[in-house]
């Protein structure tokens, strides 16, 4: 067989091994996060991401008005509502406003009497410490892996 033709052949699957590889290295990454937020949240993983939907609504871009620090002020976070997350995330309405409620049981959401819904400075703390110090730093070891497993 032409040797002209191998390399090629060789070269691809190479590749595809370098890419299973690194499928499987980040596969373990979510799925090693997905168990720690399943545990940080009483082993309900849809209150993460509520939780991570509200956050997102709230800070979006940060306005003008924003001030620097840990701190977020209410009124520089724009609101949401059950409504607007359930469109979000495409849950039903009913099973957003269940799980919102247990949010704000513990602590991590604010709903106010017009249904407006902001993550509380608590949540913002302590999720940020948390993305800090353990999920970040474990996202940054897994990508200097895969540009290891890719030879970069």
């Amino acid at each position: 067989m032409d040797a002209g033709i191998e390399a090629p052949h060789a070269e691809k699957a190479k590749k595809q091994r370098m890419l299973r590889d690194v499928a499987l290295l980040l596969a373990k990454h979510e799925v090693r996060n997905l168990k720690r937020w399943f545990e940080e949240f009483d082993r309900d993983i849809m209150l993460p991401i509520l939780l991570g939907e509200i956050a997102l609504h709230n800070i979006g871009t940060p306005s003008a008005g924003a001030v620097d620090g840990d701190e977020l002020p209410e009124c520089t976070l724009k609101p949401c509502n059950a409504y607007s997350i359930a469109a979000a995330t495409g849950l039903p309405r009913e099973t957003v406003r269940r799980k919102v409620a247990r949010l704000v049981e513990l602590g991590w959401v604010s709903r106010r009497k017009n249904g407006h819904l902001y993550v509380s400075s608590g949540a913002l703390r302590h999720f940020g410490q948390l993305m800090s110090s353990r999920e970040l730093s474990d996202l940054i070891d897994t990508a200097d892996r895969a540009r290891r497993l890719l030879g970069d």
